[in-house]
């Protein structure tokens, strides 16, 4: 039997809209229709950031090293800092005699509580200030004398939908979901009739996408031992 032989298989933002539209038992017959619908794709991306980590939307990313400098700025489409460390060279020039360090992350409350937050040294911690454009503070300041570069990996934001003509900032696996979601949020404007079936179908499919996006990792088990007064 043939098959296709690829597996490239994607969708624009319009057929995206067209196909939740069609969930609601309606079609796009107006700019305004297209409007209405990117504006609620955006608002389901928004609504996916509280969901959770998505793993195709990690990235790696550094800055250099400035000596007594202890706050950094990253990009405004970081939603949060995941792991950092720092780092004896930059990305592009990783050697075998390379050395990384990983930093160990801290709330806001034990960033407050350090008595002297310009302090030099060897960094050790971060906190990262989640606002509009989040703020990553070292602690230790650098010397950057021997460290000279923060890599942390990043969960971004996923891109607005853009022209209908774009490719959603999706990977496949969450291609029915996203469908779904759209046509949930449709329904509640369009359709309430079928608020409920629509919300369950979406609820069921984005739960099976966010539980098939994960590291596929070994886990070890030991057990513990208590031993008793006088052993």
């Amino acid at each position: 039997m043939a098959t296709s032989g690829t597996t490239a298989f994607d969708l624009n933002i319009d057929d995206i809209i067209e196909e939740a539209y069609e969930r609601i038992g309606m079609r796009t017959n107006s700019g305004h229709d297209l409007r209405s619908a990117r504006r609620s794709l955006n608002l389901l991306f928004s609504e996916w950031g509280n969901r959770g980590i998505h793993l195709w939307k990690v990235s790696l990313n550094e800055v250099s090293l400035v000596a007594g400098t202890a706050q950094y700025a990253v990009n405004s489409s970081v939603n949060d800092v995941l792991e950092a460390y720092i780092s004896t060279t930059a990305a592009a020039s990783n050697t075998a005699s390379t050395n990384d360090i990983s930093l160990t992350k801290i709330d806001r409350s034990a960033y407050a509580a350090l008595p002297n937050k310009l302090q030099t040294g060897q960094p050790s911690q971060y906190f990262v200030d989640r606002q509009t454009t989040p703020q990553i503070f070292l602690y230790l300041a650098p010397d950057a004398n021997t460290f000279t570069t923060l890599k942390f990996y990043s969960i971004d934001r996923i891109q607005d939908a853009g022209i209908y003509t774009n490719q959603a900032d999706v990977v496949y696996r969450f291609l029915p979901c996203m469908c779904s979601g759209l046509a949930y949020y449709l329904s509640v404007k369009r359709s309430p009739e079928r608020i409920q079936v629509l919300k369950q179908l979406y609820e069921d499919e984005l739960l099976r996408a966010l539980n098939e996006d994960g590291q596929r990792t070994s886990v070890y088990i030991s057990p513990q031992t208590y031993f008793g007064d006088g052993v």
